[in-house]
């Protein structure tokens, strides 16, 4: 497995490749919509560094889940929140790990329920790269390999950091 890097050391490295894409793209104000909860938590992290002004929207996307009917309802659902309008704007959706990418199926479905984006820029502060979709995160902080007894939280929201859970000692 590879070293998990510092809290600091993977928002850095979030923050400037997003800082790249955005400028290789010409966007200069993007909409930032964080997943609930560790990517609404990043998302303003995200803002704060970029400094942009225009608050986070945030999703809860309990409803848009493909195995809601196998799971159930989480029970702290929240109404999603877009303090602005998606349609024609370009996007950057921000996720705390990504792993199969049905998260962020999801996410996009309710975003378009919103209305037509002109485009979307996925950033994850963690990949595990454990796809069952092809959906693939354009800024990544870092990129783990964990074996099957592993799992990482991002835990926070002061202080923020991330977590390497052993499930063999949970059981």
């Amino acid at each position: 497995m590879t070293a998990l890097l510092s809290i600091g050391e993977l928002l850095d490295s979030l923050e400037s490749g997003l800082r790249q894409r955005l400028a290789e793209r010409g966007i200069e104000r993007p909409a930032l919509i964080g997943i609930r909860t560790g990517g609404v938590w990043l998302a303003e992290l995200l803002r704060e560094r970029l400094e942009l002004e225009e608050a986070c929207g945030e999703l809860d996307i309990s409803f848009y889940r493909d195995d809601f009917s196998r799971i159930g309802l989480n029970p702290r659902v929240q109404p999603s929140h877009l303090p602005f309008e998606t349609e024609g704007r370009d996007v950057v959706l921000v996720d705390d790990v990504i792993m199969s990418g049905r998260t962020i199926r999801a996410a996009m479905n309710e975003i378009f329920d919103y209305g037509r984006p002109a485009s979307i820029l996925l950033a994850t502060l963690i990949d595990l790269s454990a796809r069952e979709l092809p959906i693939q995160p354009d800024v990544v902080g870092q990129k783990l390999a964990l074996s099957g007894h592993q799992r990482v939280k991002l835990k926070g929201p002061e202080p923020l950091r991330v977590e390497l859970i052993d499930t063999r000692q949970q059981a």
